[in-house]
């Protein structure tokens, strides 16, 4: 039984959750419009939780990728609104969120600093630009073409969900199926055996913090089409959620390693449990409280999987 929990507790969840909802409001959770409001408000989250499995995977964390969200999705807005065409805005915004993963990268694996304070020195440092690229302030006034990126329903469905799966099957393949996949668990796994087995450990690591860096500005970006606007501080919540996510999901393999089959059923018991408590109006507050008692759970459930193992 303790294996069970273990090994499908995040299943278990996700499945306890959508019931219990289901029961408390069956008019409204159930229903095709309330799932497709559910995929869309994860939908960024499940692109920067994808960025996080990259970096976890390798064995290391990346506390910056909600502000770095939110200072690329503010510089592409910035940008518009000073005139730049969308292409090039958007362009400009996914190289300020490459630069930032480069940044990190570098300061892991070729100076060999600790991922957690160098991430939590670039998070600071990135917020500041934040709010330097926005001046404290709230920006509007993007021009109406940008605005198809988050807010658009082909086939009734919002874009921000095609985005979502483009990149969570790319990340998932490239995870699973490719030699630089094989590569980053097997440096998450025992470094020093990859490296005798031939892997450039530092070059695998460093590409991890540059895909979660690129994820983080996709997201950014999709966030303020999304919103129609950007602020100093509109993606940082993110970060807490992703790693949240992550850990919910590395209790699905036996080795307790980060994979992006478990951070999507991460990402869902996050979206559910958030879509239900409002569905039956349970305040803010309460939710902040049990988004945290998530996040102890997750890495309570991924201490004792990784211990098993």
């Amino acid at each position: 039984m303790t294996q069970l929990f273990l090994q499908g507790g995040t299943i278990i969840a996700l499945v306890l959750l959508i019931g219990f909802f289901t029961m408390m409001r069956p008019d409204v959770f159930p229903s095709f419009g309330n799932i497709r409001n559910i995929l869309e408000q994860i939908a960024i989250l499940t692109i920067i939780a994808m960025g996080q499995t990259v970096v976890m995977v390798v064995g290391d964390f990346d506390l910056s990728v909600g502000t770095n969200a939110t200072l690329s999705g503010a510089t592409a807005a910035a940008l518009m609104i000073g005139g730049t065409p969308v292409p090039l805005a958007v362009l400009a915004a996914l190289a300020v969120g490459i630069l930032v993963g480069v940044v990190n990268g570098y300061l892991v694996a070729f100076l060999r600093l600790s991922a957690f304070v160098a991430t939590l020195a670039t998070m600071t440092t990135v917020g500041g630009l934040a709010f330097i690229v926005t001046e404290g302030t709230t920006l509007y006034g993007m021009p109406e073409s940008f605005f198809w990126i988050g807010q658009s329903r082909p086939l009734g469905i919002p874009m921000p969900i095609f985005f979502a799966l483009v990149v969570a099957a790319v990340l998932w393949i490239t995870l699973r199926y490719t030699t630089l996949g094989r590569r980053w668990y097997a440096v998450g796994g025992n470094t020093e055996v990859a490296r005798l087995s031939g892997v450039n450990v530092r070059w695998t690591r460093f590409l991890a913090f540059v895909v979660a860096g690129l994820a983080s500005a996709i997201g950014g970006i999709i966030l303020v089409s999304r919103l129609g606007s950007a602020s100093s501080a509109s993606a940082n919540n993110y970060m807490m959620l992703a790693v949240a996510a992550v850990f919910l999901g590395m209790t699905l393999l036996k080795s307790g390693q980060a994979n992006a089959g478990g951070t999507l059923v991460g990402v869902g018991i996050i979206g559910v449990m958030s879509n239900g408590l409002n569905i039956i109006g349970v305040n803010t507050y309460i939710q902040q409280v049990l988004t945290g008692l998530i996040i102890i759970a997750a890495v309570t459930l991924s201490a004792l999987k990784s211990r098993e193992s």
